[in-house]
């Protein structure tokens, strides 16, 4: 896996999205360049339906999204990946085995394009990462939860 490197990384904030708080919605749509490894983050109260509808990305479909999630007095995050169904590139298990591989550079991605956030708020440290692999195959078609921010993150 390619090491983050915070020069690659390109972040828009869209929608009025509070840069150092949490207001829901709050939702991630990151995506990236095979020929740069440009990463480019967009933060905001939707997704970025602007960086995922060129027909590029349409037949890739490995961009991740993610969004906030309050539960009870509690947060979540949760990412959703395509995995396979429709017209993408890849059979289900080899984006599967690359999703997963790439999982800890997206999770880093995350926290270091919106790091201010958790400077901000430290008790999101807590929150539990669920991950949707997304799924016409039933043996991929899973949510998983990888432990806290703080266990998995710093």
């Amino acid at each position: 896996m390619a090491d983050f490197n915070p020069e690659k990384l390109h972040i828009i904030y869209k929608d009025s999205v509070d840069v150092d708080k949490l207001v829901l919605p709050r939702k991630y749509t990151l995506t990236h360049s095979d020929s740069t490894g440009d990463l480019f983050l967009t933060i905001g109260s939707e997704y970025d339906n602007d960086k995922i509808s060129n027909l590029y990305t349409r037949f890739m479909k490995d961009e991740v999204l993610a969004e906030w999630q309050k539960k009870n007095s509690h947060y979540e995050i949760h990412f959703y990946l395509h995995v396979s169904g429709g017209f993408c590139f890849g059979w289900a298990g080899l984006r599967d085995r690359i999703f997963r591989f790439h999982l800890p550079l997206v999770f880093q991605t995350i926290r270091h394009g919106d790091k201010k956030l958790f400077e901000q708020m430290p008790e999101l440290k807590n929150s539990q990462i669920f991950v949707h692999f997304q799924s016409k195959n039933k043996k991929y078609n899973q949510i998983e939860n990888f432990g806290q921010i703080k266990e998995i993150w710093c």
